[in-house]
């Protein structure tokens, strides 16, 4: 599966700070060092609805991330994958009356075009969970002879219990889990589980559905932690720097990804750090699909909204907030985009150095845009207000805000 096309990205004076972040297995911040290449692993969409502004403020988030670490002089390895086979999307795919595979290409179509407009940088490998089953089935067929997994009625759980680390990734005890598993696509309450939490890997075929040879496992489609497991391993290894997505992946989805490596690998950890962005929400509650109260990013490019307002837009957020998505969002940032493009339009302007490294210091602790945008606005109210003589200035300031926001002025 293709991605989209990478924008460019600017170079700048000097060299970034290392990122400090949080990590929600720790509970707490911690630096990131990488090495020469960094390497992490997103969490993709399962393709209907998209793109949604929650969608677009995960994948905001991990942009940055990519940023910060390519102002350090790093080369970012990125993979990304999508979920293009599982219940929520043949469900909706029955729903409207539309063929599955043809509802996830148009919208992984879709999903494509607003992060091109957005100019979110693309992932290196761009895999879809279908076109990952002929690796994810042999480690299945591995958890199963190593008795780390099951067969009930046909179908194949692991157990987790296999892991000594399950419950790292989270820190949740089972009775927090319970709910969650219930909610977020397990199922706790079916009979003959080992342990309610036991996670699917192996779906045996149901009348009606999409099924592909399994080997051993017989006929069927992965569960969806495996996938990211299967194509992680595949293109990242054990011990990547960052696992990412939404806050609500940590669990189960992440928790099980990491307990599903960990027990074949006998390595710990899957990640070095997990790294969750909050939820956007609109008229009071969290926009899922589910609610159905989402705002798309292609209405508002058909609408005439500038990509560059709205990404300057979920920038105005800190990452990890939940935060409530209103018109007074899209009016700030569209005034701000205007007031900073006439700012870097001036043939020279107040030193630009300071303001650099303000934005270098701000992304680096923990992503803090909220913090980034206010040092852009403090230099561009100088630039209106008296100008300067710095004749390089407007251009370091436009290359800066394109290189670590990815805002192009």
């Amino acid at each position: 599966m293709y991605a989209w096309p990478a924008s460019e990205v600017p170079a700048l004076p000097g060299r970034g700070r290392d990122l400090r972040i949080h990590d929600t297995a720790t509970g707490g911040l911690v630096t990131l060092d990488p090495g020469p290449v960094a390497r992490i692993y997103v969490c993709g969409i399962t393709p209907y609805d998209a793109t949604h502004l929650g969608h677009a403020a995960t994948y905001n988030a991990f942009d940055l991330v990519q940023r910060v670490w390519l102002d350090t002089q790093r080369q970012v390895q990125y993979v990304q994958n999508v979920t293009d086979v599982d219940d929520p999307l043949l469900e909706r795919a029955e729903r409207d009356g539309i063929e599955w595979a043809s509802l996830a290409e148009r919208e992984t179509t879709l999903f494509r075009e607003d992060m091109t407009a957005l100019r979110m940088l693309p992932p290196q490998h761009y895999i879809g969970a279908v076109e990952a089953i002929p690796g994810i089935v042999p480690l299945v067929e591995r958890l199963r002879d190593a008795g780390a997994a099951y067969e009930l009625d046909g179908d194949i759980y692991f157990s987790v219990a296999a892991d000594p680390h399950f419950g790292a990734v989270s820190g949740l005890d089972a009775a927090a889990m319970l709910p969650l598993c219930a909610e977020r696509g397990g199922d706790p309450e079916r009979p003959g589980k080992k342990n309610p939490l036991d996670p699917l890997l192996w779906r045996a075929t149901r009348p009606g559905e999409p099924s592909w040879d399994g080997g051993s496992l017989g006929p069927g489609r992965p569960g969806w932690h495996i996938e990211c497991v299967a194509i992680a391993l595949d293109h990242l290894g054990m011990g990547f720097d960052v696992q990412g997505g939404g806050s609500d992946l940590a669990f189960p989805h992440h928790e099980m990804g990491a307990s599903h490596a960990q027990t074949l690998t006998g390595e710990f950890p899957f990640a070095r750090a997990y790294v969750h962005a909050g939820m956007v929400g609109l008229n009071g509650e969290k926009m899922s699909k589910s609610k159905g109260n989402l705002v798309f990013v292609s209405q508002l490019r058909r609408d005439g909204v500038d990509p560059a307002a709205i990404r300057l837009a979920l920038l105005a957020h800190h990452y990890r907030s939940d935060w409530e998505w209103t018109a007074g969002d899209l009016e700030t940032a569209v005034a701000r985009l205007a007031r900073w493009r006439d700012a870097v339009s001036r043939p020279d302007g107040p030193s630009a150095t300071s303001l650099l490294e303000e934005m270098r210091k701000a992304l680096a602790h923990d992503l803090d845009s909220p913090a980034a945008l206010a040092a852009v606005d403090r230099w561009a109210a100088l630039q209106q207000e008296q100008g300067g003589q710095d004749e390089g200035a407007p251009g370091v300031v436009s290359r800066a805000v394109d290189a670590l926001l990815g805002v192009a002025l």
